[in-house]
């Protein structure tokens, strides 16, 4: 962002900002880059012994640093000074023309910010008195934090926006404090976490730093604050575990200087001194309910022996000192049990004072004189805004280790990118359900005014891992699962029995409803039947139930589902080598169709169609010599010319089957038609299906746009023009409403479609894939297939799709207790009415995703409940009931909404909720829509659960902290902003991917991993640190890794050591190595082994087998690797993060004002 322009009120949102193209960062994990320049600091090694921090003189506010009688009155003048607990305000300063800084100042070349909090010593949020399990409280502004700034800056960092240069500009954060009208109950001011500098000398407005400069603790009990952001200074990240913090020492003494505090998860600012006054902390107002401001602090993690913050520092404030503010903390201890860990915004837990560290504001105070020269401009430093690499890492740390266990009513889980065990207690799983708040609102009116969407992702047949038990199936006999008789909720752990156990209350409609003779059992003391603990539906949240005959089409029971596999023989397909590789690969993938666990084999039928202009099915009963192929060439009337003998069963047919895949390569070797149909092929796999009386699915291997006249026949309507125009949505849109109605046919028969797609044009997916989108299926795309590139990626597919647990024929319903109900749906599925979602296949990787509306209002004390029922066919044809229940909490402050949110949920939310408006509204519009969304949350949040604090300050939720950053990913993502290079194809292909992903997947897909290889271990089994997605970030030096769920990136520096490019490619330089390939070769050294387990092992992660690209520095697929630094401004003209959340900031300013 060019700073010495005219005042403005911020950079124009989404423009190239000039300036900072090339700027050099401290390169990850503290080791600086090559040409920068060291900085004079170490690194931090814990506490020193020895130093003691000794109390400031009566009358100094210690973050001022100036004499106050009572405290310092806010400096009234509008301009947004520089504090140090926020990034960004937009607006410029009166006394200067130049404009403010971006978002705050650069780091020195070897700090890494990182927070002060540790990791693992003190329990987080509020005492265990107030409420258990809950988050820490939400809304602490961030006090400074823990790292310096160098004292001089070299020119190899370039910067942003002059600090103040006057007294007038310290206005708008002062005026934030509201120090004097703080009630006897307010915790501590800011300054209070921190001691002031060593020695304050008796000069008024001069800072010097001598010896050490210790920071006293925030204490435990108000928790770690939210982020906030203020122009000057950045957020600080807390510390990887088991990564070194990368601070610095500071030289005894440094006249005039000592370095700034930062804010938590707000990194240091690096301004060189200057005439003016320094920026102070913001004050935080009165503790939120159910937060103690009494009491000593828990525990200081690593820092037993510094003192507390003195208590000469609450003299300014009227009332009675804290307790908790004299005499030495309390030696470090475990976290206590009962409290949870951090979630998202997991700042993990408190840590104590940082020894070496100076407490005041670097320059010389001046107080009463004239504004100077502006420094040279300052940019913010992308180190001190929250890290999304950060957050993953401290919820790894603090809540990898132990089981999540269910048991207790909204509790918060780990993020979605921690790998955690899970305990069923009574609620479903995070893997099958999780929310975007865990505490929702009470009334309807407080949802409106925070504007949190209430919703959950429902993956109702989620893969779990080894270690955990999959659902148990209860078989009630003939009389089937017991049911509430007025809302028909299935039974489980909420339901109440009363009269001895004879009847139960319904926990959704409180209906009363008799206990089936054949299911009563007495109570206990507690009110409890007493055989609970042996029957999963009364223990635990999710369990399946055999269904009864009458949960069957036409009340009879279903047969085994069938395969069918259709394949284009058209002459793309044949000469690009397709045709032959699909039947050499079913000759054995044929032996792998999914069974039901005990099943020596499966009860799957298969059949075999091949396609051009006309359909081609064969009979391949076990009782022929040969297979017999019969031709429909009347596409408009689409029958199946035969019944006995079209699906079979594998084992039996396996000659006949082999002997056609054999076959088909050969029949259609010299094929000259290159027309092909596409609704026919789906019609001719229904007809087979309903004359079979089966549910199913058909897997279409398709190569090209069906033009051949027939019913479904399409145009090519691509066109670039209609980007950013209001005609746009139509190349989302289908072009007939013939696939929609077919599909509606297909989930009536349960037959479920899955697309395996090989353009080398347009094929306009947006059209071919309603069918499969409707029904459940899953869509593969490889554009321009190439045989050995593309074969890999394909066949893993395949085997995957072909393999998966499916479940046929699927209706689900979500119930809820009063007060909130279902309102909207989205996911790959049909729904005939408001409540039923239908699919004719529902694989293990599918969500659903559920938006829930108040139509009354809840009580804090029964919380609110979801019930996921989902009725399908197994794979054996077994009608199953699968159920998942979960409970919230329900509150009636904001803050309590705001501490139990799951950011990377919302974004799930946001990101589908935006990919369905593109359908009906210009993309500029849907992308305002979300960010005003976005603003209006975080504005909600500023106004009623931040402390008062000026509008120049930038306040995040500790758990929305990410918020910014993720909703940047999902606005600059293909579908919502798209390069030259993306086509329609990929835009649509994109938009109906993302509307059935679940959580884990739009995170990785929004912000990529992005791993740097050379810093890996051979010897562990453990991934390297990831970075963050910036280009700064990478070292010409090294090479990396980069994964979003799609694609797999190896990029390569061009100084990568000669001896490393040879472990991992085989080739003796850069420049030999091809990029044609899309796999590693199979080298036998320590380094090749390593980076190959690790593609393995990301490959295992995720549902579709990923691509394989490998990107030199500087050579033309670089661009497309650039394209997922989603940090940095992108081609396509979306905002860097730096500038976005600067854009952000004045989005919810002006809601504000």
């Amino acid at each position: 962002m060019s700073v010495n322009q005219q005042a403005h009120t911020g950079p124009p949102y989404g423009q190239p900002q000039p300036g900072y193209q090339g700027y050099q960062q401290p390169a990850y994990g503290g080791q600086p880059l090559p040409g920068v320049p060291q900085s004079q600091y170490g690194a931090y090694n814990g506490p020193m012994p020895g130093y003691q921090q000794p109390v400031p003189p009566q009358g100094y506010f210690p973050s001022l640093g100036f004499p106050s009688k009572g405290s310092p009155v806010s400096l009234n003048s509008d301009a947004s000074s520089l504090a140090p607990n926020f990034i960004g305000s937009l607006r410029a300063p009166p006394t200067s023309g130049a404009p403010p800084p971006a978002s705050g100042a650069s780091l020195p070349s070897s700090h890494l910010a990182y927070s002060q909090f540790g990791h693992g010593d003190v329990q987080n949020g509020i005492p265990a008195s107030a409420a258990p399990m809950q988050r820490p409280p939400a809304s602490q502004p961030f006090l400074p934090g823990s790292a310096p700034t160098p004292v001089s800056q070299t020119s190899t960092f370039q910067q942003y926006g002059p600090p103040p240069a006057s007294v007038q500009q310290l206005s708008n954060h002062m005026a934030g404090m509201t120090i004097g009208s703080t009630t006897a109950s307010a915790p501590p001011p800011a300054g209070l976490g921190y001691g002031p500098p060593t020695s304050i000398p008796p000069v008024s407005g001069s800072f010097s730093a001598t010896g050490s400069g210790l920071y006293t603790p925030y204490t435990a009990s108000q928790g770690p604050p939210p982020t906030s952001v203020s122009q000057g200074l950045p957020l600080a990240q807390p510390p990887f575990p088991g990564q070194p913090i990368s601070t610095q020492r500071l030289p005894t003494q440094v006249p005039g200087f000592a370095p700034p505090p930062s804010s938590t998860g707000i990194g240091p600012s690096s301004y060189p001194p200057t005439a003016g006054a320094p920026r102070p902390p913001t004050m935080p107002g009165p503790p939120l309910p159910g937060q103690t401001v009494a009491g000593p602090p828990t525990s200081q993690p690593n820092h037993v022996s510094s003192p507390p913050p003195p208590s000469a520092m609450s003299g300014p404030h009227p009332g009675p000192p804290m307790s908790g503010l004299h005499g030495p903390p309390p030696p470090t201890h475990p976290p206590q049990p009962g409290y949870q860990m951090q979630q998202n915004g997991s700042f993990g837990q408190v840590r104590g004072p940082q020894p070496n560290y100076g407490g005041a504001y670097p320059g010389t105070p001046n107080y009463g004189s004239q504004p100077g020269q502006p420094p040279p401009p300052k940019r913010l430093d992308p180190d001190s805004i929250p890290s999304p690499i950060q957050v993953i890492e401290d919820d790894r740390s603090n809540r990898g280790s132990e089981p999540f266990a269910t048991g207790v009513r909204g509790q918060v889980p780990p993020l979605v990118t921690t790998n955690f065990l899970v305990k069923d207690q009574g609620n479903a799983s995070p893997r099958y359900i999780r929310c975007t708040s865990y505490n929702i609102p009470c009334t309807s009116d407080m949802a409106k005014q925070s504007q949190v969407p209430l919703a959950a992702v429902i993956k109702p047949l989620a893969t779990l891992p080894p270690e955990e038990t999959l659902p148990y199936l209860v078989d009630h006999g003939e009389s089937g699962p017991v049911r509430c008789n007025r809302c028909k909720a299935y039974m489980c752990p909420f339901m109440q029995f009363i009269e001895g156990g004879r009847r139960f209350q319904c926990c959704f409609c409180s209906c009363v409803t008799e206990v089936p003779p054949h299911y009563f059992q007495h109570l206990d003391h507690t009110g409890k039947r007493v055989d609970f603990c042996d029957r999963p539906e009364l223990s635990l949240g999710s369990y399946e139930f055999l269904a009864t005959v009458d949960y069957c089409k036409n009340n009879k029971f279903p047969s085994p589902p069938a395969f069918i596999f259709m394949i284009d023989v058209s002459y793309n397909a044949v000469k690009s080598g397709l045709v032959r590789l699909i039947c050499e690969e079913l000759k054995s993938l044929l032996d792998y169709l999914p069974r039901e666990g005990n099943m020596e084999e499966s009860a799957i039928r298969v059949g075999f169609v091949t396609y051009n202009k006309v359909l081609h099915f064969y009979n391949v009963k076990s009782s022929l010599a040969q297979p017999q192929m019969m031709v429909v060439s009347d596409v408009a009337d689409m029958f199946v010319p035969l019944l006995d003998g079209f699906l079979v069963n594998v084992n039996e047919s396996r000659t006949v089957i082999a002997s056609l895949l054999d076959q088909i390569p050969e029949m259609f070797a010299d094929t000259r038609e290159t027309e092909t149909v596409f609704a026919p092929v789906i019609q001719a796999g229904l007809e087979a299906l309903k004359a079979a009386e089966c549910a199913g699915k058909l897997f279409i291997f398709h190569t090209s746009l069906p033009i051949a006249e027939a019913p479904g026949k399409l145009k090519n309507r691509d066109d670039k023009k209609l980007i950013n125009t209001d005609k746009e949505k139509t190349l989302f849109q289908p072009q007939t409403n013939f696939y929609s109605n077919l599909a509606k046919d297909c989930v009536a028969q349960g037959c479920c479609v899955d697309l395996f797609l090989f353009p080398n044009q347009y094929l306009d997916v947006a059209t071919l894939g309603v069918v499969t989108y409707q029904t459940g299926g899953s869509i593969y795309k490889y554009a321009y297939f190439q045989l050995e590139i593309d074969q890999d990626r394909f066949l893993n597919d395949l085997r995957r799709d072909v393999q998966k647990e499916v479940g046929f024929d699927a209706v689900m319903r979500v119930r809820t207790s009063t007060g909130i109900r279902a309102t909207d749906f989205f996911g790959a599925f049909y729904m005939s009415n408001t409540t039923d979602v239908e699919m004719a296949g529902l694989d293990c990787d599918k969500t659903i995703t559920v938006e829930f509306k108040h139509d009354d209002k809840l009580s804090e004390d029964s919380g609110a409940l979801l019930q996921c029922a989902l009725l399908y066919t197994s794979c054996a044809g077994q009608r199953r009931l699968r159920i998942h229940n979960l409970s919230l909490n329900c509150c009636t402050q904001l803050a309590d909404l705001y501490r139990n949110c799951e950011t990377d949920t919302l974004i799930n939310y946001l990101a589908k909720y935006a990919y369905r408006g593109v359908l009906g509204s210009p993309v500029k519009t849907v992308r305002d829509a979300l960010i005003n969304q976005c603003a209006q949350i975080l504005a909600c949040y500023r106004k009623n659960c931040a402390n008062p604090s000026s509008a120049g300050q930038l306040i995040l939720p500790e758990c929305m902290k990410l918020l910014p950053v993720y909703l940047n990913c999902v606005l600059k993502s293909d579908v919502l902003q798209p390069g030259l290079e993306v086509t329609t194809d990929d835009r649509a292909y994109i938009r109906q991917l993302v509307t059935s992903m679940d959580v884990a997947e739009t995170n990785v897909f929004f912000y990529p991993r992005l791993l740097p290889l050379t810093k890996a271990d051979v010897d562990s089994d453990s991934l390297p640190a990831a970075i963050r997605n910036s280009e700064e970030r990478l070292s010409k030096g090294d090479m990396y890794l980069l994964e979003n769920g799609l694609n797999i990136f190896v990029w390569v520096g061009v100084n990568v050591q000669q001896g490393l490019i040879q472990n991992l490619f085989g080739v003796s330089s850069f420049s030999q190595i091809s990029n044609a390939s899309s796999t590693l070769p199979v080298l036998e050294n320590p380094f090749s082994k390593k980076v190959r387990s690790i593609v393995d092992m990301l490959q295992m992660q995720r549902s579709r087998y990923m691509k394989l690209i490998i990107v030199k520095q500087e050579d033309k697929l670089e661009m497309l690797f650039k394209h997922f630094l989603v940090e940095d401004k992108s081609l396509s003209g979306g905002a860097s993060y730096v500038d976005f959340l600067c854009h952000m900031h004045k989005e919810i300013r002006q809601l504000l004002s």
